[in-house]
């Protein structure tokens, strides 16, 4: 059974190679609300969807002081290719061996067309500055997430 974080609990750290090449460190990012949400795979229909969300409402976000980042088990080079065709404006986190993704609980069993598999898990985690999980979001759908995450954090759409 995947372990899920809950609020309040500290984040776990990561350093990661984004979709540029350039690491990524959760140290680095401190004093900074960051929202971190993990997809199964780039350029896939339900992927693009979400992150065109995101990518749609990054600046409403980053005027309420957020930091936003993408996960997934993409290697840079696809995850730039996604980048590029989708024209985002954040960064995408690679995390082949899923390794951060299992510290979120991002990582593991799930349902899939009624049947259990293991993959990752769609998820969102909001950070605040001192780096502890604000919100913790888990089995989150594609479509219509993005709007339902600023209500829940109070943000006006």
């Amino acid at each position: 059974m995947t372990t899920r974080l809950e609020p309040g609990a500290l984040a776990p750290a990561f350093t990661l190679t984004d979709d540029s090449g350039q690491k990524i460190s959760l140290k680095g990012l401190t004093g900074q609300r960051v929202i971190l949400y993990a997809y199964p795979a780039a350029l896939t229909p339900g992927c693009t969807t979400q992150a065109c969300d995101f990518r749609d409402r990054l600046d409403s976000f980053a005027s309420e002081g957020f930091t936003l980042l993408g996960i997934s088990p993409d290697s840079p080079e696809k995850l730039a290719k996604f980048r590029e065709k989708e024209g985002l404006t954040f960064p995408l986190l690679s995390d082949p061996d899923k390794s951060v993704l299992e510290k979120y609980g991002a990582y593991g069993e799930k349902k899939l067309y009624g049947k259990t598999v293991v993959g990752v898990i769609r998820s969102t985690f909001v950070i605040d500055a001192t780096g502890k999980i604000e919100l913790a979001q888990y089995a989150v759908k594609a479509t219509g997430h993005v709007a339902k995450l600023r209500r829940d954090l109070g943000l006006d759409d």
